[in-house]
């Protein structure tokens, strides 16, 4: 108890230092949790944009599919697939994919046609909540469709004109039909923007010649399973199929997302390295203005385990004011950012990875945003500590006394 209270009395001895140490500890730890949500929300809402709008968490495949697409490699039992998975309690939707060429006046590219269920579509995916202008599919329009928006710049169009496309169906003949523009999407990936032609899944299968059958099946997995568990279950529905998750069917930007949360611990390192220099530089100015007294304390009978346990009690309290400060601080600014968060303005819809940024730029906030910054702020401290403490400890009393 008086070690504890000698110890409190020690670091308000120098006001400025102590105020000044206890400041920038609590200003680092401030940043990095702002830092730690600011990140781990860029890559949660880019995981969430890319499984709602794009891929889904699992995907199926007829055997070979991905290694080498074609129109004619198709899934027959793909409507009972996706009920089995339904009645699984695994969201999926079936969709059809081909290509063509798309025109409208003198322009023309080269398109991904996309057959879509509209129905069971929207109860796996939300694209449909992503039409910039116009509006989305519908079975009473099958003339309809809906156009990426980088695609919509190209052949320079607009919802109510008209686009030709042209294909080859699975009978052998030309495919090629004169479709209304429905709808344009906003910025939803690299892919998407730039080739994506949505129609309905019966406006596909009459322009290719395609009566029955799928490409691919898109699985959606219900919160609290694991990815891994998810894919296992689509994989005992779905025997003799290829079965890929996310992950697997876009590695690169999976190992991007994984470095990128590594670099919140290097960045952490990087910032609390900086803070444990002060730190150690404090620490030591405070023990050579004490030798003295550690000498008297030590001729007194006070052992080495006492001194050092002051020399530690001392940051240990410094450190657990600034954790409190940097928390506390950290409080509303999250809750603005996690609320109204960062508005991107003319960078909304550039790519980034291959998927457009959102016009909002919005923190996560969980458990370890407060957490690992906190840990690693006593770890980084605790060691900068020790030096100053060991030095305190080991001084010999009569030396100590002598100090000048």
């Amino acid at each position: 108890m008086k070690i504890t209270r000698m110890a409190w009395r020690n670091i308000w001895r120098n006001r400025r230092r102590t105020a000044v140490t206890t400041g920038a500890m609590a200003l680092a730890l401030f940043v990095t949790i702002l830092y730690s949500g600011l990140v781990d929300g860029l890559l949660v809402n880019m995981e969430r944009d890319l499984l709602d709008y794009e891929v889904g968490d699992i995907q199926v495949f007829a055997r070979g599919y991905q290694d080498a697409p074609s129109l004619f490699t198709s899934m027959e039992d793909a409507g009972s697939l996706v009920t089995a998975l339904n009645r699984a309690g695994l969201p999926s939707c079936a969709r059809l994919i081909g290509t063509g060429l798309a025109a409208a006046g003198d322009s023309s590219a080269g398109v991904q046609l996309r057959g879509i269920d509209v129905e069971k579509d929207a109860a796996v995916l939300a694209l449909a909540g992503q039409v910039a202008r116009g509006e989305w599919l519908s079975t009473a329009d099958p003339a309809g469709v809906v156009l990426g928006r980088r695609l919509a710049a190209i052949l320079e169009v607009n919802p109510g004109d008209s686009v030709v496309v042209v294909s080859q169906a699975t009978d052998g003949s030309i495919a090629n039909d004169l479709y209304r523009v429905r709808g344009v999407l906003r910025g939803i990936g690299e892919a998407t923007d730039r080739s994506a032609v949505c129609m309905t899944a019966g406006a596909f299968r009459e322009l290719m010649s395609m009566p029955s059958g799928a490409h691919q099946v898109i699985v959606r997995r219900p919160k609290g399973m694991s990815l891994e568990e998810a894919a296992a279950a689509v994989r005992t529905a779905a025997p003799g199929r290829d079965v890929m998750t996310w992950r697997q069917l876009i590695p690169t930007l999976a190992t991007m997302m994984d470095s990128m949360r590594g670099l919140i611990v290097v960045m952490f390192l990087i910032v609390y390295i900086a803070i444990a220099i002060v730190i150690l530089n404090a620490m030591l100015m405070s023990v050579f203005e004490r030798i003295r007294e550690f000498g008297v304390l030590k001729a007194v009978g006070a052992g080495p385990g006492t001194v050092l346990s002051l020399i530690l009690l001392e940051s240990v309290m410094q450190m657990g004011v600034a954790i409190a400060a940097g928390v506390l601080l950290s409080l509303p600014a999250l809750w603005y950012l996690a609320g109204t968060g960062i508005d991107m303005g003319k960078l909304a819809g550039v790519s980034f990875a291959g998927l457009a940024m959102s016009s909002r730029w919005t923190a996560t906030v969980s458990f370890s945003t407060f957490l690992t910054p906190v840990i690693l702020l006593v770890l980084v401290v605790s060691v900068a500590v020790l030096y100053p403490a060991f030095k305190a400890a080991l001084i010999r009393p009569v030396e100590a006394m002598r100090h000048r």
